[in-house]
């Protein structure tokens, strides 16, 4: 049964593709009304989603002003037993990245006291790891309430090498730290909230005021993980336009999300209560997908009494960016087919809902359908607008050739098209509100730049979008020496 769940999404895409293939051959009539209808769909979405994401933002730039210390004074003076357990897997960054994510941590306005950080570092990575490790350490040793060095041994038995091995040693650790401190220096597991955060993940200063009050302000606080925005903008300024719009385009997609809270799950930077983490024996070891994933290990364990609050708050992580072109797409590639790789979290989930009848019928098919929705849409969407939907005309046959209706396929999809591009220049606009403050070389000029790249959008949808997606259901469909692991993205300066 697991075995059948790994295939299903990976057919799913590739029967919609043949599918379409093949009635645009034998009944291209009914496959060019798919398609206009499709079209119409898509953009009615597309329309749908850019509510949710100006929505966000609005409510992303009321939180980014607000004191959330003076908050949580006015809140409940409760908020200062809180304590923040920070872990940060670093494999081969450079120590300017770490020293960067780092420093931000120790900027915070939440009082330093109460955050204890735990760098995690790979033996695998060798001694430039170890090296950077102290350098780290004493460049911030006394910034916090502790600062714990890491070291996760290689080749350890039912692992993989990857990031959530990694975090579930450190996690280890950290939890052997606090159960012997001193028994007047005791901190309740209920009273901990551990962050796990990209080597690359800058928070603004307010992160863990925010995180605090959402924390004591949520319904159900030990039950939530507490996702905020990632903001892939970094060295946005070195990337290339490719490789900004792909960043631009994950962002909003996250923002989208942030509104339907329902619908979220936790990705890449996060927060969640440490009792939790403890009682579902931290993170998976051999799975790739680690940070989407927890979100499901603890639905399941919890009966679906789990969610994902939004925090309406951005953390600033790196857009890709190498020395070269090239070498900068096919890391991009690489990135987004090791993002898509979380369709691994379909079988899981779904055999844990076969397994748990205390889970209801209603959140099992509700998250059924968006989650298989959601990664068809990812590897198919994108193909049959842009590639497929010219089928029909090119193989339909002379008589469909020759007809009204293929004569003005092209016209239809071109307008609906059209009325998408309001939706893409508002997102180009969006994407200059979103730049960090401009290095001196950036002039008038480059608005202008950084706004006609959007035109690459439909290119970078299929290149960087569906294929990646594709191949990767396509991996986990094939099985065995196809499948992927953990693939840690270069980080560049």
């Amino acid at each position: 049964m697991y075995r059948l769940l790994e295939i299903l999404p990976g057919f799913l895409a590739w029967l919609t593709i043949i599918m379409m293939i093949l009635g645009s051959w034998i009944a291209p009539a009914v496959a060019a009304i798919f398609i206009i209808v499709f079209d119409i769909y898509w953009l009615l979405k597309t329309l749908y989603l850019s509510l949710h994401l100006r929505a966000t933002f609005n409510k992303m730039r009321e939180n980014m002003t607000t004191d959330w210390i003076k908050k949580l004074n006015k809140l409940s003076y409760q908020w200062r037993d809180i304590r923040h357990l920070v872990i940060l897997p670093v494999y081969k960054e450079p120590y300017a990245v770490v020293k960067e994510s780092v420093g931000a941590i120790a900027a915070s306005r939440y009082p330093n006291e109460k955050i204890i950080l735990v760098l995690a570092i790979e033996e695998r990575a060798g001694n430039e790891a170890k090296e950077i490790a102290q350098r780290i350490e004493s460049d911030f040793k006394n910034k916090f309430s502790a600062f714990i060095v890491s070291v996760h041994p290689q080749d350890l038995p039912a692992e993989i090498p990857g990031k959530g091995s990694n975090e579930a040693w450190a996690g280890k650790r950290a939890q052997e730290f606090i159960d012997n401190l001193p028994a007047d220096k005791k901190i309740p597991y209920e009273k901990i909230i551990v962050s796990v955060f990209d080597a690359d993940t800058r928070v603004p200063s307010g992160y863990f005021g925010i995180l605090t009050h959402a924390f004591l302000t949520a319904e159900r606080p030990q039950r939530s993980s507490f996702q905020p925005i990632p903001l892939f903008t970094n060295n946005i300024f070195q990337a290339p336009a490719l490789a900004r719009i792909i960043s631009f385009s994950s962002t909003f997609w996250h923002m989208m999300q942030q509104s339907r809270p329902e619908q979220l799950t936790t990705f890449s930077s996060h927060s969640m209560p440490f009792k939790a983490l403890v009682e579902i024996g931290f993170w998976r070891r051999d799975i790739v997908s680690e940070d989407s994933q927890i979100f499901w290990q603890c639905f399941l364990h919890y009966d679906g009494d789990w969610r994902a609050v939004p925090l309406f708050y951005p953390v600033s992580m790196d857009a890709n960016a190498a020395p070269t072109f090239w070498k900068t797409m096919k890391n991009i590639y690489l990135q987004q087919r090791r993002w898509a790789w979380g369709v691994e979290n379909i079988p899981y989930a779904f055999f844990g809902f076969l397994k748990n009848p205390r889970i209801t019928s209603v959140a099992k098919r509700f998250w059924a359908f968006k989650k298989i929705e959601a990664f068809w849409s990812w590897a198919t969407n994108a193909i049959l607008i842009f590639v497929l939907g010219l089928l029909p005309g090119f193989i339909g046959g002379s008589v469909f050739g020759t007809s009204v209706l293929s004569y003005n396929l092209p016209r239809i999809t071109r307008t609906i098209m059209l009325f998408a591009m309001f939706g893409i220049a508002s997102s180009a606009v969006l994407s200059i509100l979103l730049l960090p403050p401009k290095p001196e070389w950036f002039k008038p000029r480059h608005y202008f730049l950084y706004l006609i790249q959007w035109i690459l959008m439909p290119l970078t949808f299929i290149i960087f979008g569906s294929i990646p997606a594709l191949e990767a259901q396509t991996r986990m469909m094939l099985g065995g020496k196809f499948r992927l692991g953990f693939w840690a993205t270069p980080k560049y300066r």
